[in-house]
């Protein structure tokens, strides 16, 4: 057993917070207090709670999931005699499957399902060069070490491109880079140097596949690189919070989220515009971060305060505060479930988050108390309007609402027609599909739909029967106000 090597030894006041590396004594000692799996839920708040609490190896960091074959990948950065593991998550049974050695201090992790592989950045293997394990997934065995730069921390795969991006901290001269492998050859085809100035320590590390877009996180220089994957240039700097760390995108919006634990916020930035076009405060020092693109969330772990901090993608508003194991240093999600799983490197454990299971009931005017949202006709088919009745308890009238953040009646969901985002698109039923213009978000009494940024609304406070409901832009007026179950 070691300690975890400074990367910033002698560096002065730069570098990661100190409160982690004189964590780590913690982190080692606190391995006999490991939970088993299964352990009652340890807290519950706005609606999210930890179901789970899956002991793990040592140390753990970075975590993946493969969502199609329900498994997640845990780095454990002190297991061994020196080297590292990977610990493989059952997701259903939530139970270790297998343990697979790595080397030395492993940091971070990437599953590419299409490959059937994961990568997981060796920090520590070399004094000016470190390496990747590439694991195969069916076998659980090491088949390949492909060498990078110094100190590599993050890691992210492009499925879809067939490239894994791995960020290395330094690289001989102090100036950090991005190595780009080819999955196929398992080469690095490209080194690319990102940072607004030499010694920026780039840690964070994400793809938008939509857009062929990377963003690296630069610690030392509160920025963000942006990286073109087809010409593999930066194409842009974006100044963010002090201390960037993790970084998340959301594919669906384009919604960039950074991690900046000097100052305890979240930045979000336009990737159209490539502004930052909020500042989220969360919990103390947030190291990782994780987009869920259906249910419109965002979950950060907050290393310095043992929490999870729940952003509503659509108000930028952090909506839950979770408590979960010691030192969180690493969060993903499975899209698929919307299930989040932290990994707590003080504690040796894994949390799993869940959100709240469906309620159902009727959906009531804030401006009329005996009116409620219905479907025309108590109909179950595509295209059924969808308006506002007096209240009956009819079938029609009885609401599910998901946790996936959708509204259902009949089997369908709430839909924004042809998904038109101007004031005054009607809204109506149609098959449930997961897209983002099905996505309702209650803030402040209001329906939000992430994707237009529009409000169900009661058109001009209508009290007829059969009016059909539309979108319009938010203005806490009493016709955009309903009670939900």
């Amino acid at each position: 057993m070691h300690a975890p090597p400074d990367h910033h030894a002698g560096a002065g006041p730069r570098g990661r917070t100190p409160a982690r590396w004189r964590a780590a004594a913690a982190v080692v000692a606190a391995a006999a207090l490991v939970l088993a799996a299964g352990t009652v839920p340890a807290s519950a708040a706005g609606g999210y709670t930890v179901t789970a609490t899956i002991g793990v190896g040592t140390g753990p960091s970075g975590v993946a999931v493969d969502p199609a074959a329900g498994t997640v990948y845990v780095v454990n950065s002190f297991d061994g005699a020196g080297d590292g593991t990977v610990s493989v998550i059952d997701a259903a049974t939530r139970t270790v499957t297998a343990t697979i050695g790595v080397s030395n201090y492993p940091f971070a992790v990437a599953a590419d399902p299409v490959a059937g592989t994961v990568y997981v950045t060796n920090t520590f293997d070399g004094i000016m060069a470190g390496t990747v394990s590439v694991i195969n997934t069916a076998t659980r065995t090491v088949t390949a070490t492909i060498g990078v730069g110094s100190d590599p921390s993050g890691v992210a795969a492009d499925p879809a491109a067939g490239t894994v991006y791995v960020v290395n901290s330094f690289n001989g001269a102090g100036d950090g880079t991005v190595s780009v492998i080819d999955t196929a050859t398992r080469t690095v085809t490209a080194t690319i140097g990102v940072g607004a100035d030499p010694g920026s320590d780039p840690d964070g590390v994400a793809v938008n596949p939509a857009t062929g877009t990377v963003y690296v996180t630069n610690h030392d220089d509160g920025t963000v690189s942006v990286i073109d994957a087809a010409t593999r240039t930066v194409t842009a700097t974006i100044g963010v919070g002090p201390d960037p760390y993790g970084v998340a995108v959301n594919p669906g919006t384009g919604t960039v989220y950074v991690a900046n634990e000097g100052n305890n916020t979240v930045s979000v930035i336009d990737a159209a515009t490539r502004t930052v076009t909020a500042t989220i405060g969360v919990g103390a020092f947030p190291f990782a971060v994780a987009a869920d693109p259906a249910a419109g969330t965002a979950y950060v772990a907050n290393y310095g305060n043992n929490t999870v901090s729940v952003i509503d993608a659509a108000t930028r508003t952090v909506t839950a505060t979770i408590g979960v194991g010691s030192f969180p240093d690493g969060v993903a999600v499975n899209p698929a479930t919307h299930t989040a799983y932290v990994a707590n490197s003080g504690d040796a454990t894994v949390s799993v988050i869940s959100a709240a299971g469906p309620a159902s009931g009727p959906i009531v005017s804030g401006y009329r108390a005996n009116t409620c949202v219905t479907d025309r006709g108590d109909a179950a088919v595509n295209d059924t309007p969808v308006t506002i009745a007096t209240c009956d308890g009819s079938p029609g009238q009885d609401w599910t609402v998901t946790g996936t953040g959708t509204l259902q009646v009949h089997g369908k969901c709430l839909d924004i027609y042809r998904d038109e985002k101007a004031n005054k698109a009607p809204v109506e039923l149609w098959t449930c599909t997961g897209r983002a213009n099905q996505q309702w978000h209650a803030t402040a009494g209001t329906l939000v739909n992430p994707v237009s940024g529009k409000c169900l609304d009661d058109p001009r406070f209508s009290t007829t029967p059969g009016t059909q409901l539309d979108i319009y832009t938010c203005n806490s007026g009493a016709n955009q106000q309903w009670m939900i179950p």
